[in-house]
């Protein structure tokens, strides 16, 4: 039976303070994420792991160099070989039968420690006897896994012919890599159910940091504004469709702030009261945040960071009721949340917040159980535990499944294992 536990440290937890082994310069430790092309909610969680880890080296599939922040790009990148392909930091999903291949050749030999951020194959790499990998886990691959139909019926014809003929293999490789893994994090209890279901291992939970220093809400509430805002990279699963077309139809104000290959296809079926702004600087995004009359999102999220951001600034929202957004929205207190994927459901969601009362010091104060410190205090304590073995105190220990304080090996025995071509598993091509 899955863990449900959720890592909580008690409020004498040491943090990052203990981790001064991890900062020798002779314990070598790597971290290790999918791609740094952009700056979205998994490269905010590798910044923070950059924070605990400062001495580490960065190892990445591909890298736009230009985008890094300087919290990263202080640390030495190392690339695989799809960044010696052509326009590779726009290009590389168009590469995923090489994944594999440039993952593996990957060298990650001489790390006691290596830490991976994954939302694809990265979990894959290979490391010496004797290391540890500890992998924080975004999601198993969505467009081979959990959104593998809504991938595929929205790539180019020849992305979904590859996509098909190869899902089997990849889904195989990427099982078998995932029990290399010595330990999992999930970043939500959404993604700790596809961690066991799709590759038989069980996680602990530890939510992704959210800024809350900078995402804060506005000092004079009374310059709220009656326009309503979602946030995204426009692309099919994020469901910014159903937002438009609820809009178009309510004739309600809307901000979209966000761009990607879904866009114009999307400016031509809105509505007039709908305004497309593209990507913004940060400082922008906050602004709207806290002026907006609330925030949209209605696509089925892992986590969703970008609707604990929008708390933060004390702004309800209102999202499908699935995935991360469950963890996050409490329904009639911080936000609203709608049942199905269609228009009649969202624009009910709305009625509803219009006639309801949301306190923006309340909806703040729930954001606060993401903070940035918080994740580092929790995933700091969870390696002085995994790694050191050093002993928590009793509410750490409360919260710790059994099998990680055991001691025991975490890798689950063959039985606890999905059959390949079982029904979590792709059938093998005939």
């Amino acid at each position: 039976m899955r863990d449900k536990t959720i890592w909580q440290p008690g409020s004498n937890s040491r943090g990052i303070g203990s981790l001064e082994r991890l900062r020798s310069p002779r314990m070598r430790i790597a971290l290790v994420h999918h791609w740094l092309v952009t700056m979205r909610g998994g490269e905010r969680v590798l910044e923070a792991l950059a924070e605990i880890f400062p001495s580490a080296d960065l190892f990445t599939l591909v890298c736009d160099r230009k985008m890094l922040p300087s919290s990263l790009s202080r640390l030495r990148v190392r690339t695989s070989l799809l960044q010696h392909l052509p326009r590779p930091t726009r290009w590389y999903p168009y590469y995923l039968p090489l994944f594999p291949i440039a993952t593996s050749q990957l060298d990650l030999r001489g790390y006691d420690l290596v830490v991976s951020s994954d939302a694809a194959v990265i979990k894959g790499i290979r490391i010496h006897d004797g290391a540890t990998h500890v992998c924080y886990c975004h999601s198993p691959m969505r467009c081979l896994w959990s959104g593998y139909e809504t991938y595929r019926q929205a790539a180019h014809p020849l992305v979904r012919f590859t996509l098909s003929a190869l899902r089997g293999h990849l889904c195989r490789w990427d099982h078998r890599a995932a029990q290399r893994v010595d330990f999992f994090v999930a970043n939500s209890e959404n993604v700790q159910a596809r961690i066991e279901s799709f590759y038989g291992r069980q996680s602990v939970v530890i939510h992704p940091p959210v800024d809350t220093q900078r995402f804060v809400v506005n000092s004079r509430p009374d310059e709220r504004d009656g326009f309503f805002l979602t946030v995204s990279q426009l692309v099919s699963y994020k469901r910014i469709d159903l937002i438009v077309d609820a809009f178009t139809r309510c004739k309600r104000p809307l901000l979209i702030i966000g761009d990607g290959p879904e866009r114009q296809k999307l400016e031509r079926r809105a509505g007039e009261n709908i305004r497309f702004a593209g990507s913004l600087p940060q400082r922008e995004v906050v602004e709207a945040m806290q002026r907006c009359r609330a925030f949209v999102f209605a696509g089925e999220e892992d986590f969703g960071i970008v609707m604990a951001e929008a708390q933060a600034c004390g702004t309800p929202v209102v999202a499908l009721g699935k995935g991360g957004a469950l963890e996050i929205v409490q329904d009639n207190l911080t936000g609203v949340l709608f049942n199905d994927e269609s228009v009649d459901s969202l624009l009910g969601a709305l009625d509803r917040l219009e006639h309801g009362f949301f306190d923006p010091k309340l909806i703040r104060a729930s954001a606060m159980r993401f903070t940035r410190q918080r994740f580092v205090d929790e995933f700091s304590g969870l390696i002085r535990q995994r790694v050191f073995h050093e002993a928590p105190d009793c509410a750490i220990a409360q919260a710790i499944p059994e099998w990680v304080s055991s001691g025991r090996s975490i890798r689950p025995s063959a039985k606890g294992l999905p059959p390949i071509g079982g029904p979590n598993m792709p059938p093998r091509p005939s």
